[in-house]
């Protein structure tokens, strides 16, 4: 039977999507620029129906919407920025392939272990039932 949940068809097409634009990163800030520039043209839109949200009363609810959540800092900064910052890592545009392709199979590895360790971990919790 198949699946009829309207989340899991939209969570398949990101996928596909974020696939084709990522090899074509141009095309994809475009196609992100656009898009966010819309969603905040609506919801700014939406908000000039509701006078209370006007001048610092709207300020003051966004940052209480968006600190506590800590979409603050991870919007305006970002944690790969900081991150990388703190680790002095270089920027994915400035390595090169063979950089790319060492970080890939450190994580490949890295994987692999922590697949044996939840294979013991199993092993171990079924031996104590």
């Amino acid at each position: 039977m198949k699946d009829r949940n309207p989340l899991h068809f939209f969570d398949k097409l990101e996928d596909n999507l974020r696939a084709r634009l990522s090899h074509r990163p141009i095309l994809y800030a475009f196609v992100g620029g656009i898009g966010i520039v819309l969603f905040w043209k609506g919801v700014w839109e939406t908000a000039e129906h509701f006078p209370t949200l006007y001048g610092w009363p709207s300020a003051v609810l966004g940052l209480l919407l968006i600190l506590p959540t800590g979409l603050f800092v991870s919007f305006f900064i970002g944690d790969n920025i900081i991150l990388s910052g703190y680790t002095r890592q270089k920027k994915l545009v400035e390595k090169t392939e063979a950089e790319i392709i060492a970080e890939l199979d450190v994580m490949h590895d890295i994987k692999i272990r922590l697949e044996g360790i939840e294979r013991d971990v199993r092993e171990i919790k079924s031996r104590g039932s």
